[in-house]
């Protein structure tokens, strides 16, 4: 027999325990000492795996095959980083001409691979779309001297590398940057705007200060410790370096529940299943990476206590300032609701830290489209292999219709085809659609205080102070006792690194367990869910999770309060110089001199281009209008106005179409009624015939999203008669002076409005506003009436044009 325990007979059984409660018992204290063994062996597998996998040279957890293409620590500023090609497998075809995809992986406390760590991972879905794909990734140690600003330098210049080889590829790289190398590719397209195409940040904070009440804890961290003085402490006992395990171990006290029991005891619960999964998780999480001493006190000091970042405070060694109102390219940000590391807040926060409204959005002409996701946590975001297969792969075959979005906030949702109405209409499983927004919307996201940036920035003064008390009094005795060999004995003995090491081959106490385990696994006795030992052992599970969910709910509920109340104090807020008011003077990038200079230059050149142009301009004139009716858009109406496009003049690059989509955009915005009354003579020369054609093509792009709304229908007639005028063969029937539809019968049907292809009002409409596609030239506004824009769009790509072209 290889059962590790003897089964009584079925006769003394049925003498012995005539009910089988004693039967259940022995099954179930049988099957518990053969899960302890099977555990005990996947956690010596586990630390033999941990030892493997830090003697490498070059550790990482990425499941696909790369070659390196640039060495950052050759640069002229070196770095611990690399560009690396992806190398596709056998049965992916990848096309050249598409855009270049690249991921940037977190460098947070562990190693790099975790954007390509599944089949079912970002840069998965990437090369199944066809894109060729790139991985910028990292070495365990940092060069000497490495900075934050030399990262970014460094990244800048893989992009130029990228795109110097694909010159047959007229847009710019897709960039996906998860956690902090997130805000790190901000940073980066702040600075080198023309290198990016749209930025997809996933779980990446931007506003540190940001949180609700109750759900942040993590924003509480610098003002519970006094600020970054144990920063400069860490890195001065590891020689210069910061140990990353640290910032590990910040990440799993945030739920103890799930570090000190469920993770353990969900491999416990399954582990004839369970092992594999959990040690190829284990592989990345218990490999930890080093930070220079420089790099992490700057983040700490200018991110996460200062919020210098989402403010525009930051300036590199050059002079140049960080501003992440200069990035050009579309932002999509994507959180979620369940992620404890990155809450929506501080994802979406940096917008209001640096617009007052949409307006000034659009005058600074940035795309912003944000998703938010109700459950999943901070790592599943950019891990988990659902949210790749919905999220990451609708974001990746959209990309080029976000590229197209004209500047506004905009909010993304994605249904399945299946739970619609109009399923038929839709091609694949999922439908991403786009609904402009207010940032009075947004807020309701941010739930932002600003009697809360009134303590932060108190907490950043008392940091300030307390780093300069340290490096006065402490450093230069800390310096002078830490040695390399310390430094590197203490990151040895981290506890998150020496539970590895001691449960593995190197200690001699877990010899026995390959046998033992190979015993097991050769005559395995599980006991059913039903037996009630193992359901009272699930019970007492679940009142462990829950009472250390407890503790963890007091532990920040009461650190809350504490920081609250410290820091809210009038007189320690005085005693450091901040007074009663905290606010941050921030540049506000819409009501700037040179830019209101820009905004006069613009409308006087879309004046010129309001008659410029042919039957191309036409079309996409009429599109646009008639879409600007609708509540919302999606991928269909992008793929069909490219189709059509596409018919009118072959192999149009994408940047030509987004140039024409976005010129004739802020034409209809700067004066409606003067562009639609020119399209028939743009449309002259072109026979009866062509004209059917060309109205042919906007109804195909129009039907693409199902029946148009009564309003969108009643901007179609309108473009229909203008087309019918411009007939040779035809009389011209009348232009209306406005839609088909009366204006107040309009603002009856309580219908949205916008003047693109997506649409949300924030406010109620009086019935003299109800038709507003675009916003309208002064002198043709109704005196007194102003339009609100929700979220305006569309430009030249070097186009900064917003409803100022309005107001000025």
């Amino acid at each position: 027999m290889n059962s590790l325990i003897p089964t009584p007979s079925a006769a003394v059984l049925a003498f012995m325990d005539p009910f089988g409660f004693g039967r259940s018992a022995f099954d179930y204290w049988r099957d518990a000492l053969e899960r302890s063994v099977l555990y005990m062996d996947v956690m010596r597998r586990r630390g033999n795996q941990y030892l493997e996998h830090i003697e490498k040279t070059k550790p990482s957890v990425m499941r696909f095959e790369t070659e390196v293409l640039m060495d950052g620590r050759k640069l002229p500023r070196p770095v611990n980083y690399e560009l690396l090609r992806i190398l596709p497998p056998a049965s992916i075809k990848i096309d050249p001409l598409m855009r270049p995809f690249v991921v940037v992986d977190p460098r947070a406390g562990h190693g790099p691979g975790i954007g390509g760590f599944k089949s079912d991972s970002e840069i998965g879905v990437a090369l199944r779309a066809g894109h060729p794909c790139y991985f910028i990734g990292f070495l365990p140690y940092p060069e000497p001297g490495q900075t934050v600003e030399d990262v970014v330098v460094g990244e800048a210049a893989f992009l130029r590398h990228v795109i110097e080889r694909h010159p047959e590829t007229s847009e710019k790289p897709i960039v996906v940057g998860n956690c902090q190398a997130g805000w790190q590719i901000m940073m980066a397209a702040a600075l080198e705007p023309d290198l990016f195409g749209p930025i997809l940040i996933a779980g990446t904070p931007l506003s540190y200060w940001a949180g609700e009440r109750g759900k942040a804890p993590m924003r509480y961290t610098g003002g519970m410790t006094g600020g970054s003085w144990m920063t400069s402490l860490l890195s001065d006992l590891g020689s210069g370096l910061f140990d990353g395990a640290w910032l590990v171990q910040n990440f799993e006290n945030l739920n103890p529940a799930n570090t000190w029991w469920t993770k353990q005891y969900r491999l416990f619960n399954s582990v004839d299943i369970e092992g594999r999964r959990y040690l190829e998780f284990e592989r990345w999480w218990g490999d930890h990476v080093v930070l220079g001493g420089e790099e992490i006190q700057y983040i700490v000091d200018n991110l996460f206590v200062g919020n210098r970042l989402s403010t525009a405070q930051l300036v590199t060694s050059d002079g140049r300032r960080i501003d992440l109102s200069n990035v050009r390219s579309p932002v999509v940000v994507f959180c979620s609701r369940g992620d404890d590391i990155t809450p929506p807040p501080q994802a979406l926060g940096w917008v209001r830290d640096l617009y007052e409204g949409v307006d000034d959005i659009i005058a600074n002409e940035q795309t912003i489209v944000y998703c938010v996701h109700d459950t999943t946590g901070h790592l599943g975001i950019f891990v988990s292999g659902s949210v790749s297969r919905k999220e990451h792969t609708e974001f990746t075959a959209n990309m080029d219709y976000i590229d197209v979005l004209p500047p506004g906030l905009y909010e993304a949702s994605i249904s399945r085809a299946d739970e619609r109405s109009d399923a038929g209409l839709i091609e694949r499983e999922y439908l991403l659609e786009f609904t402009s927004r207010t940032v009075e919307e947004l807020d309701r996201e941010i739930q932002h205080r600003p009697e809360d940036d009134t303590r932060f920035a108190t907490v950043a003064r008392i940091s300030e102070i307390n780093l300069g008390l340290y490096r006065l009094f402490v450093q230069p005795w800390i310096r002078a006792l830490a040695t390399p060999e310390s430094a590197k004995w203490m990151r040895r003995m981290h506890p998150n690194r020496l539970g590895y090491e001691l449960l593995s081959d190197r200690n001699p106490l877990t010899a026995p367990l390959p046998v033992l385990a190979e015993k097991v696994r050769a005559d395995r006795n599980p006991v059913g869910e039903d037996n009630v030992f193992r359901m009272a052992e699930s019970l007492f599970s679940d009142q462990i999770t829950r009472g250390l969910d407890a503790w963890r709910d007091l532990r920040d509920r009461s650190s809350e309060r504490l920081f609250l109340d410290i820091y809210g104090q009038p007189l320690l807020q005085a005693l450091v110089g901040i007074g009663g008011d905290a606010h941050v003077n921030r540049r506000r990038p819409g009501t700037e001199l040179e830019h209101r200079r820009f905004i006069e230059r613009r409308q006087a050149e879309l004046r010129v281009r309001i008659a410029e142009g042919g039957r191309h301009e036409a079309v996409m004139r009429s599109i646009i209008y008639v879409l600007g009716g609708a509540p919302a858009t999606d991928e269909r109406n992008f793929k069909r106005m490219r189709a059509a496009r596409a018919k009118l003049e072959p192999g149009i690059p994408l940047a030509n179409f987004k140039h024409l989509l976005r010129e004739q955009f802020f034409i209809l915005k700067h004066d409606r009624e003067a562009a639609l009354e020119a399209i028939p003579a743009l449309l002259e020369g072109q026979s009866a015939a062509e004209i059917d054609a060309h109205l042919d093509h906007i109804k195909h792009v129009l039907a693409a999203s199902g029946e148009l709304s009564v309003h969108a229908a009643n901007r179609f007639e309108r473009i229909r008669a203008l087309f019918l005028r411009a007939r040779p063969t035809a009389p011209a029937p009348p232009s209306p002076p406005g839609d088909a539809m009366p204006d107040a019968q309009l603002a009856g049907t309580n219908e949205p409005e916008s003047p693109v292809p997506v649409s949300v009002t924030a406010e109620p409409q009086a019935a003299n506003e109800s038709d507003a596609p675009v916003a309208e030239s002064p002198d043709r506004q109704s005196s007194g009436t102003r339009r609100k824009s929700n979220s305006g769009k569309a430009s030249t790509p070097r186009s900064r044009t917003t409803r100022k072209l309005r107001d000025t």
